[in-house]
């Protein structure tokens, strides 16, 4: 019943309650209040993440061009904030390898060469090769999650988020491997394979290609035998980057 002067809530309103337990006498303690119900506290975003995510966002969608400097004076007018928080955010882009800061210079976006590339390659592929042939006859689930989340990303989404679904789908598969030391190599390439991703918008300027090639390649490794699953994984890393189009 609704006291006078109040107004009823609607039912999908209600929030959501825990299932009581019925060996503890429907959740509630003996004093029949209930029991508080645990809660892990929000984690507040800082200007220096915020500043710091959104600087990420324009590098991996290619607005920010390789060689492009990022002066902290311009920064802080732009974004509305103390030079000191673009410091940081830069240095957190940098640790990331997504800038690059060197005394007397404003920070900049590093030019992956096709020389990098190649080279990226040489030391990727293996690494790729290794995890496909361990994962021959297995599905998992983490990848084929990241897959989905690409999939699901509209036709206007920001490159950025299709770099980062990319990228958790190749580390899922890595990290199903079950070896902490390859999972430490293949992280120490990431920021040169995010820089890399940037030229592939390029090349997947209809993203249902990309989402259909990964689907292929997660089917082949889930159907082995290795040699198949081998086999698909050199044929899936096996492009150029978009550089016949530069």
């Amino acid at each position: 019943m609704t006291r006078p002067g109040t107004r009823a809530t609607p039912r999908e309103e209600q929030p959501v309650r825990p299932p009581r337990s019925a060996a503890a006498g429907g959740g509630r303690p003996a004093g029949g209040r209930a029991a508080p119900v645990p809660v892990t506290p929000l984690r507040p975003v800082s200007a220096v993440d915020a500043l710091a995510a959104a600087l990420r966002d324009r590098v991996l969608s290619g607005e920010i061009e390789p060689g492009t400097p990022l002066p902290e004076q311009e920064l802080a007018a732009a974004y509305g904030v103390a030079r000191p928080t673009v410091r940081e955010a830069l240095a957190v882009l940098a640790h990331e390898g997504l800038v690059r800061r060197e005394r007397n210079r404003s920070a900049y976006v590093p030019d992956v060469t096709p020389a990098d590339l190649a080279d990226l390659m040489f030391v990727r592929t293996p690494l790729e090769e290794l995890m496909a042939v361990t994962l021959a006859g297995r599905r998992v689930a983490e990848a084929d999650r990241a897959l989905d989340a690409m999939a699901a990303l509209p036709k206007d989404a920001p490159w950025s988020q299709v770099v980062a679904a990319h990228m958790a789908l190749h580390e899922a598969l890595i990290v199903a491997v079950g070896s902490p030391r390859l999972v430490r190599l293949y992280s120490s390439l990431a920021a040169e394979t995010r820089l890399g991703l940037v030229r592939l918008r390029r090349v997947y300027e209809d993203r249902d290609v990309l989402v259909a090639e990964h689907r292929e390649l997660l089917d082949a490794i889930a159907r082995g035998p290795a040699e198949a699953a081998r086999s698909a994984i050199l044929a899936h890393l096996d492009h150029n980057w978009g550089m016949d189009r530069d």
